[in-house]
């Protein structure tokens, strides 16, 4: 079966790594860097020595560069684009950022890679895409040599929204870790021993809270079901442990301050998923 072809712009570590997983998938695949030594060690692609080069080479055009101005400054040097090319960013951008980009760009999907250079086009990588249906339908079996392919829908800025949702969460939890593994260090006993023994136990347990919490979100009913939100914030022994531990409250305090305001706006007997109404502005919408 022939394989089509796939130029790739940007060769970063995870350029790298997505142009490796498509020269090992039989992929004819041209490459482009503003660096064109990047492209050394990269055994059977075709180094292109411009972007419009590169980008007449292939139907399918992956971008993954530094930030969004790195994007339009690629695509500005590609020329005018023809619908029968297919441009597929994966470089994190803004949601309004990519739904521009996809007014100018005629066959056009943003992406969004939840996974590390090294586990490209292994069963833990997956990438997150919006845009049109059409191109997504007609590239899948490439996209998916890279990972677990989802699409998110018809509005560009979709995976971008996701991938930041979901790298959100990611820090919040990582800031969590980070406070309770300086709270035990304090006390000159191991982190990993607290962290296995102790702490994945009991965020699996509290994981298991969070499709309920969703589901409260998602309806606008947040009556406590099991710790109410004025008992919650009722005391701050958090913040006193780690003023006695010599450890900062600072990863914990945002956190703390919306509790509370919460409270004084009466929703004390509401759960923790409550907050949320804190952080929306009514002015944030959708595909705008």
């Amino acid at each position: 079966m022939t394989k089509i072809p796939v130029s790739v712009l940007g060769l970063g570590r995870m350029g790298r790594a997505l142009a490796g997983a498509l020269i090992a998938a039989g992929h004819p695949t041209t490459v482009w860097n503003r660096t064109p030594s990047r492209a050394a060690d990269l055994d059977g692609a075709v180094v292109a020595p411009d972007v419009a080069t590169a980008v007449a080479a292939s139907p399918l055009v992956i971008v993954c560069v530094l930030d969004h101005a790195a994007v339009e400054d690629v695509l500005a040097a590609a020329g005018p684009l023809s619908d029968a090319v297919t441009v597929v960013n994966l470089t994190t951008s803004t949601p309004s950022q990519t739904r521009a980009l996809a007014r100018r760009v005629p066959s056009y999907l943003d992406g969004g890679i939840m996974a590390i250079p090294s586990l490209i086009a292994t069963p833990a990588a997956v990438i997150l895409y919006s845009g049109s249906p059409e191109a997504f339908a007609a590239h899948r079996p490439v996209l998916e040599v890279l990972g677990g392919a989802q699409h998110l829908g018809a509005d560009p800025g979709l995976a971008s929204l996701y991938d930041l949702a979901l790298l959100a969460a990611m820090y919040g939890m990582f800031g969590g870790f980070l406070h309770a593994a300086a709270l035990v260090r304090s006390t000159g006993r191991p982190v990993a021993e607290f962290t296995s023994a102790l702490l994945l136990p009991w965020l699996s347990a509290m994981l298991t809270a969070v499709p309920g919490m969703a589901e409260q979100v998602d309806s606008g009913d947040y009556a406590a079901r099991d710790a109410s939100l004025a008992m919650q914030a009722g005391t701050d022994t958090i913040t006193e442990v780690s003023r006695e531990q010599g450890v900062s409250a600072e990863l914990y305090a945002p956190m703390r301050a919306l509790m509370v305001r919460a409270v004084a706006e009466g929703r004390g007997g509401d759960d923790l998923a409550s907050v949320v109404e804190l952080l929306v502005r009514p002015t944030v919408g959708g595909a705008g």
